[in-house]
């Protein structure tokens, strides 16, 4: 999908749109804090679960705050969680390369301490979040901060005075909330990217704003603590 742009002479009268932006439920290697990157790792049963009652809590709403589109990445954790929000209020998901997860290279597949052991000096740089940093067959943070806004705003200003769901993942989710509080990219994170939760923005041309962040209300509430049917 390509993205043209957005111009701030073209949206001068528009209203804000208002995004849901969401990390995918949960998966085996989110529990193992192995590396996903761009490899295609599915859910977890709790992960199934949790998409299950995001589905619910957002379908509860719709009558009031209808979502008009749902965007996702087309990696399966990601997409399988969008399918959740589909059915339950009936919006098909259009998927979108633009919102995968960082390409981590050689990095995917291997676990927090396998990458300290195996690259202890790059593994320095990654988690000092050098920008210009690049795993070999991998994305800079620079690189793809670039990528995710410049998908991410092309697709809200798509939709000018509605609401759009975009489901992606815990990096993607820390670039838009790093734009939307003017947080630099190299400052020490101090916000949660839980899974499956829905954090609030609102888009303009002149960027993203914060509305709300991380609502795991409809994960906690005792009345979705019913028995679930899970996806095989």
């Amino acid at each position: 999908m390509s993205h043209a742009q957005p111009t701030r002479e073209n949206f001068k009268h528009t209203e804000p749109t208002r995004v849901l932006a969401i990390r995918h439920g949960e998966t085996a290697w989110n529990v193992d804090t192995r590396i996903q990157g761009k490899l295609d790792i599915g859910l977890n049963d709790k992960g199934r679960q949790q998409a299950q009652r995001l589905g619910a809590a957002l379908a509860k709403s719709q009558t009031q705050e209808p979502i008009r589109a749902i965007y996702s990445s087309d990696l399966w954790r990601a997409y399988d969680t969008a399918l959740s929000i589909s059915q339950a209020i009936n919006v098909p998901v259009v998927s979108d390369e633009g919102l995968r997860e960082r390409g981590f290279g050689v990095f995917e597949g291997k676990t927090f301490d396998e990458i300290a052991q195996l690259w202890p000096d790059q593994s320095l740089r990654w988690r000092q979040r050098d920008p210009h940093f690049c795993p070999e067959g991998g994305e800079s943070l620079t690189q793809f901060t670039e990528r995710i806004l410049k998908a991410s705003q092309a697709l809200a200003a798509r939709h000018p005075g509605e609401q759009i769901t975009l489901v992606a993942h815990g990096g993607v989710m820390d670039v838009l909330y790093r734009a939307a509080t003017g947080q630099g990219i190299q400052a020490p994170r101090t916000w949660s990217l839980g899974n499956a939760v829905i954090n609030r923005l609102l888009w303009t041309p002149d960027g993203f704003t914060l509305v709300g962040w991380n609502d795991a209300q409809h994960l906690e509430d005792a009345a979705m603590d019913e028995p679930v049917f899970l996806n095989t």
